[in-house]
């Protein structure tokens, strides 16, 4: 592919073409948000007792995912759950919850950056499983940990349009695949200090679902409206972390700078259209301990109104924000402002606001 030349890139700027997109919503609401919660527990301990001789000969010290990334358990799918089950398990809840005629859903949209094969799009499997109507639109929509913010923004739109009534956004991720076959690599006796660091992110990972229903707030005047918010590109990081099932290297530090300093930059350029200065919760993705401080303090947001399930949960990529705005949503208050906001490699930033 033809590369643009930098003097273009340079006048793009001057010209005001970089920048935020921001968007605002007139009538949809979050009308539900469930999660399916992945069973098995497997501890940070565990990954240190299985890589111990690869630590000892690279020099470092076990402890390092619960004292850096402050993650000290993550969960893992049976082997005989598929991703699209567990993303099909938290939408029938949401569905549940919400109260909806499944036959009324006109969008389903499958987020997660986890499947178990390129083709047919694991909505179709979801789809089946939750009998929904042969009118309900499905299909995938994947942007690392943020598909699911984007699905939101999608399905916000078509409601606002008037196209739909309703629309059903879920995710479900597992790291259990990829973390056996990492921890599988890493007990070589060829491994290095280097591939230890590229892969901690991995270990970092976790499994879970996630799933939540979107209407007019008109229509359902217990949502839980969504404002709007703005997206930011920083595309020239897209490779500091590439993965797939079977591995994922990530450049930890490369990642965290870049992506604080996109987060910041978005922040920055949207408080002139809207002010996130003093809300009552801050949903951020859950990476790690790391990320978090690194990004409540770069923006200087409040930790005490960050909710966190890394500690417990790990990193569940995309299904991290609505797993957090589920488990915490009985601590909100009708009329809260909440800002979620996630960065997704490659990379890219989202921020959205919802009044609970």
């Amino acid at each position: 592919m033809k590369r643009m030349p930098a003097d273009w890139l340079e006048e793009s700027e001057r010209t005001g073409m970089a920048g935020n997109a921001t968007y605002r919503y007139r009538d949809t609401a979050i009308v539900s948000v469930a999660i399916a919660e992945a069973p098995i527990v497997v501890t940070s301990k565990d990954f240190d007792e299985q890589l111990a001789e690869s630590l000892a000969a690279a020099g470092l010290r076990p402890g390092m995912l619960e004292a850096l990334a402050g993650i000290s358990e993550r969960r893992w799918w049976p082997e005989d759950v598929s991703f699209a089950d567990a993303a099909a398990m938290a939408g029938a809840k949401a569905i549940a919850e919400a109260g909806v005629d499944p036959d009324r859903i006109g969008l389903l949209i499958n987020t997660s950056v986890c499947r178990d094969h390129l083709e047919p799009s694991a909505s179709v499997d979801v789809h089946q499983q939750l009998g929904l109507s042969s009118a309900c639109q499905n299909f995938d929509l994947a942007n690392a940990c943020l598909g699911f913010l984007n699905g939101m923004q999608l399905a916000a739109t078509m409601i606002d349009a008037g196209q739909i009534e309703y629309a059903l956004i879920v995710d479900g991720e597992g790291s259990r695949l990829t973390q056996q076959r990492t921890i599988e690599r890493l007990q070589s006796p060829d491994t290095t200090k280097v591939d230890l660091l590229e892969n901690f992110a991995t270990l970092t990972l976790g499994s879970g679902a996630a799933a939540m229903v979107l209407g007019r707030a008109s229509d359902n005047p217990g949502g839980h409206r969504f404002v709007g918010g703005v997206g930011r590109a920083a595309t020239q990081h897209h490779q500091l972390c590439i993965g797939d099932l079977d591995r994922m290297i990530t450049d930890s530090k490369g990642l965290l700078e870049a992506g604080v300093q996109l987060a910041v930059d978005a922040w920055t350029e949207a408080s002139s259209e809207f002010d996130w200065s003093d809300l009552q919760a801050y949903v951020i993705h859950q990476v790690s301990q790391v990320h978090t401080q690194a990004i409540t303090s770069a923006l200087g947001i409040d930790p005490e109104r960050t909710p966190i399930i890394f500690p417990t949960r790990g990193n569940i990529g995309p299904a991290s924000i609505p797993f957090t705005l589920a488990l915490f949503a009985p601590e909100f208050s009708a009329g809260d402002r909440i800002a979620c906001m996630g960065i997704g490699s490659g990379l890219n930033a989202a921020v959205i606001e919802i009044e609970w």
